[in-house]
């Protein structure tokens, strides 16, 4: 069975990744050391992480506006900002005139400051999306930028998932996680791009 075309291409939407510049926003969605251990550890994330510092560094180089986004849970749980477990790991952390907006579900532009956040940045159009979970939180984001009229870009090597058990009880790899989640943006809701080099000119 052939692939069906994506929806992108059935209504004619622009395929052409942006490249790192004045031009676009970075958003760095949960780089939160919750799931580098414990009970939320996510399969490659340490790679995943290393993708994200390059393509943070890349961003800052180019001039690119970074917006960090973190969960918080609560204290006691794996996503509580006070404490190190949910901190933003230290390879991918803000610097001085970097925004932190704090989401407490998937999607970072729901009851959050994200999208005056960005306005204030006189964000164009263009924002590049990593960081963690695949399948739930760049995915939501993802979703929400594009109801809102962004063009989202997912920098595929910058996130990363982790295994969950199926209704037939037996359980699903994290590969195939990142794999539909990825395929679920790149269907409507945004570019995927697989590497940091393809956004760098």
């Amino acid at each position: 069975m052939h692939p069906s075309a994506t929806l992108r291409e059935v209504i004619g939407l622009d395929n052409t990744p942006p490249r790192l510049g004045g031009e676009c926003t970075l958003i760095m969605i949960d780089f939160q050391n919750t799931y580098r251990t414990g009970v939320m550890a996510l399969d490659g994330v340490e790679p995943a992480l290393a993708a994200g510092a390059r393509l943070l560094a890349a961003a800052r180089a180019a001039g690119t506006p970074v917006v960090h986004v973190v969960n918080d849970g609560g204290p006691g749980t794996p996503y509580d900002i006070r404490a190190e477990i949910g901190a933003i790991s230290g390879e991918v952390a803000p610097v001085d005139g970097e925004s932190v907006v704090v989401k407490q579900v998937p999607d970072a532009f729901h009851g959050t400051d994200l999208e005056r956040t960005l306005r204030d940045l006189d964000a164009g159009p263009d924002l590049i999306l990593a960081g963690f979970m695949t399948h739930m939180c760049v995915t939501f984001t993802a979703q929400g930028a594009f109801n809102l009229g962004y063009r989202p870009t997912v920098v595929a090597e910058a996130t990363a998932t982790r295994a969950l058990p199926a209704l037939d009880g037996a359980g699903t790899p994290a590969e195939a996680l990142q794999s539909a989640g990825l395929t679920i943006i790149a269907d409507l809701f945004g570019l995927v791009v697989p590497t940091v080099a393809h956004l760098v000119d």
